[in-house]
């Protein structure tokens, strides 16, 4: 783009998001662009001066764009960059109305968000309701548009993998995502066909594991977006006036603690205070350095954090862990198994907790059941005081979780976990992700095809857990560790975990030869959010179980 000597980028909503997500306005600006302007809102014209325009290949894009030159120019010349492929139809429309003004046309490939080194997003605001709404209308053209995305990843990162989906979960977006691939590369590369890569894709949704989003989870990113109202990661913190830090990649404090376990982060806070006291007796020279500057507020930032999410801890969350942890894992600290998981219910039901804990409680219960009788879960839903509100509890059937039991719960029995008794956990954190088990799995070449089935295969036996290219990859989660080998991309429909994102890095960690990635669509699974999602599609759908 540097070389097109314009000043004006115009763009949509998601690729003001895109771009938001990977650059600053000073890397535009280094770039020659001092203007950003978005497509959909009024603009002057400015007929002196050439724009770039950076938008999706979607019609109401393209009537925004045909709007700006017809009946009179509003600039010199267009450059248009489309996220990914434009429909024929949309690029005859837009090469009809005004071909003449249109200096550059290219397709680059980039309709997905990347939110963190390892972690990226399918963005869809509506794809929740469009894939979950029973009898939905658009369902099908919702799955069109996801398999388009994780396509342009997959281009991105010039891997073409073999693609599985988990039994029962997703064939028809696998078979999207295969078919729609092998259409990229035959068409990719100068016409020259591009063969599979050493990657796997992996396709799943909500239903492999439920309860992740719902259980307290104590690692200080997933607490961060739990307990505290952070919105567009902006973190709102008392420093004698009030004031807002992100919480980004670009905040390498941030990025250091976010894994961590909560009272390995409050071990961290004494550290950092006693460097912000030693800092005050610099000089003021000293003070006014950037980087310094920089540096004393990422601690304080943190300091601030850490302290309000100990309080909430302290305060409510740590009498609700031991119960969730019981009913999650299926037995207590000790290792012995729970045989009644009521018994582990009661105490938080009757304890003046907030509704939305007592929900998350009783929903750990009925998954740990594999769902409960009609007369149980009325009675719940009373003694919850959600009798008007049951969304919450029975919209999750439309996920595949089972909520009601059924005479036949076959395709709904528990699956086997890894055994992981010998690792070292706190007593409030011994649930693990059953996506990190499929992470490892997958990396060891375990995964059973009966369960996992193939779209399609890589060109020989994948075990991640070897080098298996020797071509040099991109950097995994350190910046100095360049990986050679191969890479397990993960895709969750219907959201994914703060708890799931820390898995991807820490399996990466622990087999260096491949890098594992993960995505979703359409959003990080904050356990208050989804609830609400929920009862939103429940009000929306009118869905009703009769109990």
């Amino acid at each position: 783009m540097s070389n097109l000597f314009s000043q004006i980028l115009i763009l949509d909503h998601f690729t003001t998001r895109l771009l938001s997500s990977c650059c600053k306005m000073s890397d535009l600006m280094s770039e020659g662009i001092t203007i950003v302007e978005d497509l959909h809102k009024n603009r002057e014209p400015v007929p002196e001066m050439k724009a770039i325009y950076f938008m999706r290949p979607t019609a109401m894009c393209i009537d925004a764009f045909i709007n700006d030159f017809k009946p009179k120019p509003k600039y010199k010349a267009a450059y248009v960059f489309f996220t990914d492929f434009c429909p024929d139809d949309l690029f005859d429309k837009m090469k009809k109305s005004c071909a003449k003004h249109i200096k550059v046309c290219k397709e680059i490939n980039i309709s997905f968000l990347p939110l963190e080194a390892q972690v990226f997003s399918c963005d869809n605001a509506e794809a929740f309701k469009s894939i979950y709404t029973p009898n939905s209308q658009d369902r099908d053209q919702t799955l069109e548009t996801i398999a388009d995305q994780i396509v342009t990843l997959c281009a991105t990162l010039d891997e073409y993998p073999g693609v599985r989906f988990k039994k029962y979960s997703q064939p028809k977006l696998a078979e999207l995502v295969d078919n729609k691939l092998a259409r990229h590369y035959e068409l990719d590369d100068n016409s020259k066909k591009k063969g599979k890569t050493q990657a796997q894709l992996l396709i799943v949704d909500r239903a492999l594991d439920p309860v992740s989003p719902i259980l307290h989870e104590l690692t200080y990113q997933a607490m961060a977006f739990d307990l505290i109202p952070i919105k567009d990661n902006a973190y709102e913190y008392d420093d004698g006036s009030k004031k807002e830090a992100l919480l980004t990649e670009e905040d390498e404090l941030w990025v250091k603690l976010r894994h961590m376990h909560i009272a390995e982060v409050a071990g961290q806070i004494p550290k950092l205070v006693k460097e912000i006291s030693a800092s005050r007796g610099l000089s003021q020279l000293m003070k006014k350095m950037p980087a310094f500057r920089k540096q004393v507020t990422q601690k304080t930032v943190h300091i601030s954090l850490a302290e309000d999410l100990m309080s909430h801890y302290q305060k409510n969350v740590e009498k609700l862990c031991k119960a969730e942890q019981d009913l999650a894992v299926g037995a207590d600290a000790e290792g012995q198994k729970v045989k009644d998981p009521m018994r582990t219910l009661l105490p938080v039901l009757l304890h003046p907790h907030d509704t939305t804990d007592k929900i998350r409680a009783v929903l750990l219960y009925i998954f740990s059941l594999n769902g409960t009788t009609a007369e149980n879960l009325n009675k719940l839903i009373q003694h919850v005081k959600i009798e008007d509100e049951r969304g919450y509890i029975l919209n999750w059937e439309h996920l595949g979780v089972p909520i009601l039991s059924t005479p036949s719960m076959f395709s709904f029995r528990k699956q086997s976990r890894r055994d992981r008794s010998d690792e070292e956990t706190y007593k409030v954190s011994r649930w693990t992700p059953i996506i990190k088990d499929v992470m490892e799995d997958a990396v060891e070449n375990k995964l059973e095809v009966k369960d996992w089935p193939y779209q399609s295969e890589c060109p020989s036996a994948w075990n991640g857990s070897r080098a298996v290219s020797a071509r040099q990859k991109h950097k995994g989660s350190s910046p100095d560790d360049l990986r050679s080998g191969s890479r397990l991309i993960l895709f969750v429909l219907g959201g994914v975990t703060y708890s799931e994102m820390r898995c991807a890095y820490e399996v990466t960690h622990a087999n260096k030869s491949c890098e594992v990635i993960i995505g979703k669509s359409p959003y990080r699974c904050e356990p208050e959010k989804m609830l609400k999602m929920l009862h939103v599609f429940c009000s929306k759908t009118k869905a009703r179980v009769s109990i």
